[in-house]
């Protein structure tokens, strides 16, 4: 690889700043940049283990499960996932620990050499997963959980022949870069099957399913559907679909072949930590970051299988691009009203804009943060729910105490 010259690294804040600025060029789907970034990077994947796993919803949950086997089991293990909640070091794991800020900032500044010299015009999430792959060939990880961007056939990490393929579940989102059927959406998503590499999917709605058998069939790859969730050991997670994720885990870990006892798979479930995921804090607030209908009405399953008929005070932010009608109707179930706030970064939807929305539903009303929100919200006999973004997430970890410093907010 080229050798930056002496005395231009930068920074952990210089080094945000660079990467962060790469997201006006906003989303590009496409493998050319990210196989000529790597190359000319140097990297290869090795011995690397490859889980790799995509899906509408659930996809997150079912990396950190898978993450959190290997490593109970013994395994060296990097996980890969987006967006972080607080800080940009989430994203990239080695052995349930974060880079460090100096690491972090050495090796961007050796990539955006790179860049500048070879002048490869590489997007924020290219970059991203290039810095991930650099940090898993340096520490020779036995497995990596490799979780997608968006969709799976053109996707950055789309470039590794893994063990397994996971499909979590198709629904309707993202339609502006993966279409605007389910038979599109999965035909993108089942774009990370490879020839002969197995592929675990959870139940899909049909016109889903027949894409993604189809795939796979063109491309003689075993298929195994997962519709029971697990009911052998205990999970941490909550709801019923953490259940389904958990099943999606362990079958995944079968098909590629790795053989972990019994005792460590359901150490590795009790020990799963996935923030933000209907995360009970213990101050009188859950977070969870569902930002579609289907990921809210997993929400309200998982609700009410816990707090029952109980309605409760739901603090809402939500993105410009999803579906915040959908998402309002689906929470109204169990809202005994809404209170909107604005969600930090440049794709917040605008708190006016969503205000109105919710007023369809349920008596709502606007604060002008997340802060005041939770000030000024009475506390009642059952918790209050922060929801409708990851990207509020961190913000709510942040105002709550549960984590230490700003929000790194980033658009993507």
């Amino acid at each position: 690889m080229d050798e930056q010259p002496s005395g231009s690294r930068m920074n952990y804040a210089e080094a945000l700043a660079w990467i962060y600025g790469l997201q006006t060029r906003g989303i590009k789907l496409g493998l050319d940049r990210v196989r000529a970034f790597v190359d000319a990077l140097g990297w290869s994947s090795g011995q690397i283990q490859f889980l790799h796993v995509t899906g509408t919803n659930g996809k997150g949950s079912v990396c950190a499960m898978l993450d959190s086997i290997c490593r109970t089991a013994g395994i060296r293990t990097g996980l890969f996932t987006s967006p972080h909640l607080v800080t940009f070091r989430e994203r990239i794991l080695l052995n349930g620990e974060m880079a460090s800020k100096d690491d972090i900032a050495r090796e961007l500044t050796r990539i955006r050499f790179v860049c500048e010299s070879r002048r490869i015009h590489a997007t924020f999430f290219e970059i991203t997963t290039a810095l991930a792959f650099e940090f898993f060939r340096r520490l020779e990880m036995d497995v990596v959980v490799l979780e997608t961007g968006l969709g799976g056939r053109l996707d950055a990490t789309n470039i590794i022949r893994p063990k397994v393929s996971v499909i979590t579940s198709i629904g309707m989102d993202h339609m502006q870069y993966l279409g605007s059927s389910l038979r599109e959406i999965a035909t993108e998503k089942a774009g990370i099957i490879k020839p002969g590499v197995p592929v675990v999917t959870g139940p899909l709605p049909e016109e889903a399913a027949a894409a993604v058998a189809s795939v796979a069939r063109e491309r003689g790859a075993p298929l195994i559907v997962v519709s029971a969730p697990e009911s052998t050991v205990p999970v941490t997670l909550k709801g019923p679909h953490q259940r389904l994720n958990a099943a999606i885990a362990l079958r995944a870990l079968e098909a590629a072949g790795i053989i972990v006892p019994s005792e460590y798979l359901a150490e590795g479930l009790r020990r799963v930590n996935w923030p933000g995921r209907f995360q009970d804090t213990g101050k009188g607030f859950i977070l969870d970051g569902a930002h579609n209908p289907d990921a809210t009405a997993r929400l309200v399953e998982t609700w009410r299988e816990i707090h029952g008929t109980s309605r409760t005070v739901v603090i809402l932010g939500t993105v410009r691009d999803k579906d915040s009608a959908g998402i309002c109707a689906s929470l109204a179930a169990i809202a005994e009203n809404f209170v909107v706030v604005p969600v930090p970064g440049p794709r917040g939807t605008p708190a006016e804009e969503l205000l109105k929305i919710a007023e369809a539903w349920r008596p709502s009303r606007l604060c002008l943060s997340l802060d005041e929100a939770i000030a000024t919200t009475p506390r009642g006999d059952v918790p209050t729910l922060i929801t409708g973004s990851l990207f509020l997430m961190g913000q709510a970890l942040v105002s709550l105490g549960l984590a230490e410093g700003e929000p790194e907010i980033s658009a993507q």
